[in-house]
This record gives structure tokens, C-alpha cells and sequence, in this order.
């Protein structure tokens, strides 16, 4: 499927876009640049867009129930007050960052932050998933190698969890109340042989108000929609061939919002690829839901 009306956000396109949210209050739109090292908001109305600089890479990010961003960086968790600009750090990486860093993550419905981490070396399976509640840090002990699409079903009764070089997604049967994750099973593996039939790697995704499952499908240049028993529901083709990550937003939750990757591409994919980096926007008839905001 790829004739949808998909047009960029933003003129300007990030280096690693990740981490894209809806924030309802403010009715605008939250991402990072990884590699670019910045927070970004877009107001959908005006038009407004800005940035705050952070001083570490950032690998994904949350709203909080009072007001501020939580930001996940590579040297730990801070806190960004958007309207200073004050950035309050308040807790050290657990995993040593001349290694790895933090990558995708979001709350639950209960206010804790899920959010993995990716091996710089990319050759062994040393990540990890982490959950934090109340600012404790528990490691759930997951290993990958690059930790990817945290979901959560409409149910709160599965986790979806991928790693994006295995090229495989895990869903957990998951407590909500105590946060407990049980026996895997797979869920969704893609093929890692890089033919001319490469369709990509899971990177980012979020659950819809149906329960399905939507991934960005990095160097594989499409979005899946994937029902929770594994069926491929709907493939939209992008302008572009790095999808990060995906998140629903606008009034009524039916604007999809795709971050994507420019840095370490080839001067050929970016000629063939200009909106290679761009924050794309699409219409679904389908709505998403409005993600759960961290207590602290």
C-alpha cells in the first residue's frame, strides 16, 4: 500500500530520529535526535516547532504526570523541564556507557518506563530491558543486542518486546499490576538474509486502539501492521528506508507520525531517498491511543 498522501513534518530532517510521542495537553508531537543529541517538539496547530540540547545521546523519551520529560540518555535518566529548559539528571545509566546506551522505551498504564538498551558493538547480545518505577531500576534480565518496540496490548496482558539485529519480536505475558513478565513466545521473525528480497529489521512500534501491532521496518523501507496472533494485516511503503519508530497522535489519534534515520546512510540512498531523516505524517483509519505518562 503506498498511495497514501505521506508528506514530511519538518523541512529539516534529524540525524537519528526516535522515540516519537503524542502529548495531549500540549496537542503537540515529541521526538529526539539520537546522534543530533536534542529533544524536539512540534505544535501540530501552529506550526511552533523547537529543541532543547542535551549534553549525553538521548534514547528515547516519556511525558510525566507533572509536566516534564523524562529523557533517557546514554549517561542516565533526566528529567527536562521544557519551559526553563532545565535538564535535572537523577539517575546513572545502570550498564556502563562506554558500551551501550539506552535506546526505545515507553510508560505503562501504571506509570512505570520500560526502556532497553543497544550494544554499540552490535556483535553479541549484551542489552537489556529495564523497568523503572517510582525511580527504582529493576533489570529484567532480556538480552539483545539492540533493544526495540516496547508495546503494550490493549488488554495490558502482553509485552512486545524486539530485538531489532536478531530481527525478531517476543511477546510476555505481562502483569500489570506487579509488572511481571512470564514464558516468551514469539511473535513476529523476519528474515535476515540481505537479498534483494530484504524487507527490513523491527525497529519501533506501537499497539492501536484494535490491538494491533504497528513496527517501522528499518532498511526495509515500510510500516507493518501486525495482528497479535502474527498475521500481516497492512504494509505501507515510505519515501524513505530507515523507519525508526512510529506513534499516533492529532485530535483525533489517526495521524500516524514515522521518525527515520539519515546518519551513516550512502550518498547514493540519500539522492534516491531525500526525506531520508524527516519526521513523515500519514492518515490511518484506524485510531491509536494516547500513551501513559510517568509518576515520579
Amino acid at each position: 500500500m503506498s498511495n497514501l498522501d505521506i508528506h514530511p513534518l519538518l523541512a529539516t530532517p534529524m540525524l537519528l530520529g526516535e522515540s516519537p510521542f503524542w502529548h495531549p495537553d500540549e496537542h503537540s508531537l515529541y521526538w529526539i535526535d539520537i546522534a543530533g543529541k536534542a529533544v524536539h517538539r512540534f505544535h501540530l496547530a501552529s506550526g511552533l516547532h523547537r529543541n532543547w540540547p542535551l549534553p549525553s545521546e538521548p534514547g528515547c523519551i516519556a511525558r510525566t504526570t507533572d509536566g516534564r520529560i523524562l529523557v533517557a540518555m546514554r549517561s542516565g535518566l533526566a528529567f527536562l523541564d521544557t519551559a526553563s529548559g532545565e535538564l535535572a539528571p537523577f539517575a546513572e545509566a545502570p550498564y556502563d556507557p562506554s558500551l551501550m546506551r539506552f535506546n526505545d522505551g515507553r510508560c505503562d498504564a501504571m506509570g512505570r518506563f520500560w526502556a532497553g538498551t543497544a550494544y554499540d558493538a552490535r556483535d553479541k547480545a549484551l542489552g537489556s530491558l529495564y523497568c523503572m518505577e517510582r525511580g527504582v531500576i529493576r533489570d529484567l534480565h532480556k538480552p539483545v543486542t539492540v533493544s526495540n518496540g516496547v508495546a503494550f496490548s490493549v488488554d495490558n496482558r502482553t509485552l512486545y518486546h524486539a530485538d531489532t539485529s536478531a530481527h525478531r519480536i517476543t511477546a510476555y505475558p505481562w502483569d500489570l499490576q506487579t509488572g511481571a513478565l512470564g514464558a516468551p513466545r514469539l511473535f513476529k521473525e523476519f528474515s535476515s538474509v540481505k537479498d534483494e528480497r530484504y524487507g527490513g529489521r523491527p525497529d519501533g512500534a506501537a499497539v492501536d486502539s484494535e490491538d494491533a501491532y504497528w513496527c517501522a521496518m528499518y532498511e526495509g523501507g515500510r510500516i507493518l501492521r501486525i495482528a497479535p496472533d502474527g498475521e500481516i494485516l497492512l504494509e505501507i511503503a515510505l519515501p524513505l528506508r530507515c523507519p525508526t519508530m512510529l506513534a499516533f497522535g492529532g485530535e483525533d489519534m489517526r495521524t500516524l507520525f514515522i521518525t527515520s534515520a539519515r546518519n551513516k546512510r550512502s550518498d547514493e540512498e540519500l539522492a534516491t531517498y531525500p526525506l531520508s531523516g524527516c519526521v513523515l505524517t500519514l492518515r490511518t483509519e484506524v485510531a491509536g491511543r494516547v500513551e501513559p505518562a510517568y509518576a515520579p
